[in-house]
């Protein structure tokens, strides 16, 4: 076994933390086992850090900042309340890598931002930490290193970023170097101001610079820089910005807490999965900031929670470092800017560490999740989602109305439902949550750009415009004739453990409808519509009334739960498809009583109103627009 540099783990605390058994010791063991792994993979002068594995798009260069830069947050919130001998031991490295790094004729300096775009974000993470360190590293250095650092923070100035939430990696740095007197750019900080206003949604919710682009950002970006940016700025933080952002943040906290499973597993939806629990760092950051409307206890449950669920599923190895994955290394989970440091973002989850040892964040006992708490549906209108969670096995999930991306992203953004407990196979063929119309040669089409028409109560509609892919099709004519298909109504409507689908489209198409992806490190067990992983979660579809039947779509090494995944998949022609999707525990894989469903013309021409009757004797109507 690999030499543990932190020591052994602190025994669980079941009276403080009932649900997690973690206290502040274990966020503290965390911390240092992940500092103590990265340190052996340090250049001479500790300014960079090459971890193991494929280079991202942005080259080993910056992928050696990018290992420094986050991990030195990880330091800066680790340091900040221990006794000064060990912070100064904590922060002992990062010190010397700040010289070596800023200094242009060091033989392993950082790429500058002017020159690499990466390192544009990175020094978002190192104005951050040397603000969180002020008076135990940034008074302390000499002159003329707080000099280069300035100088190279300095290159971020006007620099090109996205429309997105880069804008705040440059109002951030400009934050700190207004704040040690250095030259910085205003423009810089109104533009992100009056872009992430443009972003907002309502509700908590924000964009990530497109009106369908809805994820973990939300939390781990878009509700921590504007803050980070007042708690730089002070004084200086222009009026009401502060509260403006508390609100957004207390509002978004509301929905978020809903979103955590009984296990602590976070929604696996959106890019850059393999930052893990930064998904933790707004509980922390509604505490941290005055801007947390949850009961006592329940902001460090959910984020202990989500440190326990990936800490005991392998997502660090046994040397210590995060992998590039989800539970463990996966693959596919990479995206192009993904580095084998990326995933080091996760320190962002460790921002509770700011709050001192005896805040109450700590100490009060922890309290439930409202998963834990009871079965609730719960409409989020802003992303255009509805949430079901069930008290019995812990599992949340999510009826997708409202999100999508192009680029590469679809598995991630534009399937019709996400879980805590399940990921869609990430193959192009994959029919995982995924209504497809089939073309001539059985290609299934994508979801285009949605429209939302509903996301309330327990119910969700939209449209879209069933498109393929350029050059699936064989030839010319028939790709110009293919690559927009018909228009396609869907909608969900959520109780307990099941969902019912609707899809209506104009007569003549042959239609895929795709439960959740099951996957285990064995191939589950099942037939017909439904399967069975050996802790009883099971996965099934049946279509009520007839129509189609259901199969088991299998795949292997597609799927970031496990090696073997199952999918239950119906297919039929027709112009109304209706389908029942089951997500929950059995105890042999068979299913309860599935729901019911009627359908009648609605009142507008070519529209049909659909009434779902569940087995706990409630009903549920939605009227579905004309094809």
């Amino acid at each position: 076994m690999t030499h543990d540099p932190a020591g052994p783990a602190p025994a669980p605390d079941t009276e403080r933390s009932p649900h997690t058994g973690l206290t502040r010791a274990h966020w503290e063991h965390t911390a240092d086992r992940l500092l103590g792994a990265v340190r052996r993979h340090a250049r001479p002068g500790n300014a960079l850090i090459d971890l193991p594995g494929p280079p991202s798009g942005s080259g080993t260069w910056s992928d050696g900042l990018e290992g420094f830069a986050r991990t030195f947050l990880l330091a800066a919130f680790r340091a900040a309340h221990a006794p000064e001998d060990e912070a100064a031991r904590i922060l002992a490295p990062w010190a010397e890598g700040l010289a070596h790094g800023s200094d242009p004729a060091a033989p392993h300096r950082w790429p500058r931002p002017a020159d690499v775009r990466q390192a544009r974000v990175e020094a978002a993470s190192l104005a951050i930490g040397l603000h969180e360190t002020r008076h135990l590293l940034w008074d302390r250095l000499p002159d003329p290193v707080r000099e280069r650092l300035c100088d190279w923070l300095s290159d971020l100035a006007g620099a090109e970023v996205p429309p997105n939430n880069w804008v705040w990696f440059r109002a951030v740095t400009a934050a700190f170097l207004r704040s040690v007197g250095a030259p910085y750019s205003a423009a810089d900080i109104e533009h992100a101001i009056a872009e992430t206003d443009g972003w907002y949604l309502g509700h908590g919710w924000y964009t990530d610079g497109r009106r369908t682009n809805v994820d973990h950002y939300n939390g781990w970006a878009m509700h921590l820089y504007p803050l980070w940016y007042c708690r730089v700025s002070g004084a200086e933080a222009e009026p009401g910005l502060r509260e403006r952002y508390r609100e957004r943040l207390r509002a978004f906290l509301t929905d978020a807490a809903h979103l955590v499973a009984g296990d602590g597993a976070p929604l696996h939806q959106g890019r850059s999965l393999t930052y893990r629990f930064a998904a933790a760092a707004p509980f922390w950051n509604g505490v941290l900031f005055g801007a947390d409307p949850l009961p006592p206890g329940l902001a460090r449950r959910a984020a202990s929670g989500m440190l326990r669920h990936f800490t005991e599923r392998g997502a660090m190895e046994p040397d210590g470092l995060l992998s590039l994955g989800w539970h463990r290394s996966f693959e596919p989970v990479r995206q192009r800017y993904s580095g084998p440091a990326s995933p080091y973002w996760a320190s962002k989850g460790f921002s509770g560490l700011l709050l001192p040892p005896d805040h109450p964040a700590w100490t009060v006992r922890e309290a439930p999740l409202p998963v834990e708490q009871g079965d609730f549906t719960r409409a989020l209108p802003a992303p255009g989602w509805v949430v079901s969670g069930t008290a019995a096995d812990g599992v949340i999930r999510v009826a997708n109305h409202g999100t999508e991306h192009s680029n590469g992203y679809e598995p991630f953004y534009s399937r019709a439902a996400y879980t805590t407990h399940t990921s869609p196979d990430v193959a192009d063929d994959a029919p995982g949550n995924r209504t497809s119309v089939l073309a001539a040669d059985g290609t299934p089409s994508r979801r285009g750009p949605l429209r939302r028409v509903l996301a309330e109560g327990r119910a969700a509609v939209s449209r879209h415009r069933a498109t393929w892919p350029d050059g699936e099709a064989q030839d010319r004519e028939r790709q110009d004739r293919e690559a927009q298909g018909p228009w396609v109504t869907e909608a969900a409507v959520l109780n307990g453990p099941w969902e019912v689908r609707l899809v209506a489209l104009a007569p003549g198409r042959r239609v895929r409808i795709g439960g959740h992806a099951l996957a285990a490190d064995e191939p589950p067990a099942g037939h017909g519509g439904a399967v069975r992983r050996a802790d009883g979660l099971t996965s099934g579809l049946v279509a009520p009334g007839g129509g189609g039947e259901a199969r088991l779509h299998r795949a292997e090494g597609v799927n970031a739960f496990g090696r073997y995944s199952a999918t239950p998949v119906y297919e039929a022609a027709g112009p109304l498809h209706v389908v029942a999707v089951f997500l929950g525990a059995t105890a042999d894989g068979t299913l309860p009583p599935a729901p019911a469903w009627e359908s009648a013309p609605a009142a507008a021409p070519g529209s049909a109103q659909v009434t779902v009757r569940w087995p706990d004797g409630s009903a549920d109507s939605v009227v579905l627009p004309a094809p």
